[in-house]
């Protein structure tokens, strides 16, 4: 079975509840996926807005790999740059090239946004070993630190 990519519009607000269950079991992290899930109205605002990219790649109509990137404007040049925020592919359908196909797609848009580049972060630990080897192939390896700095009242950080 054939796997097609779709890009979420604000009408495909049920389907990003489908992608969010798909993060949270690829991440083994179903509580933070979809424990406190938005509103429909917040998820609709989300996908209809132009910074936030939302993919899904479907066999038979069913989630089985997704990503979700932000494009983030410059300041010092008209361009843009676009974070993949997370990519997960479901366990049972890697090794298939979805990650890829799923890249591909962003890159397409990336062209039409005219953004410069696109760029990701992947964990050192054992468990990113596959990222780290996709990303790899893809693209040319960078070592930068990740800071996450508290926001005072919320919470503290993730």
């Amino acid at each position: 079975m054939s796997v097609s990519i779709r890009h979420l519009t604000p009408d495909d607000a049920p389907l990003m509840e489908a992608l969010l269950r798909t993060f949270g079991e690829a991440f083994n992290d179903v509580d933070t996926y979809t424990a406190n899930r938005p509103s429909e109205d917040y998820l609709r605002r989300l996908l209809g807005g132009d910074s936030f990219i939302a993919l899904a790649a479907l066999k038979g109509g069913v989630v089985v790999g997704a990503i979700a990137a932000y494009e983030l404007k410059k300041f010092e040049q008209e361009r843009s740059e676009i974070y993949i925020y997370d990519l997960a592919v479901a366990a049972e359908h890697r090794r298939e090239g979805i990650a890829t196909t799923l890249i591909e797609k962003l890159k397409a848009i990336a062209v039409k946004r005219r953004a410069h580049v696109i760029f990701v972060q992947a964990d050192t630990g054992i468990e990113d070993k596959p990222a780290i080897a996709l990303y790899t192939k893809l693209g040319r390896r960078e070592d930068v630190l990740h800071f996450d700095i508290e926001v005072p009242g919320m919470g503290g950080v993730a």
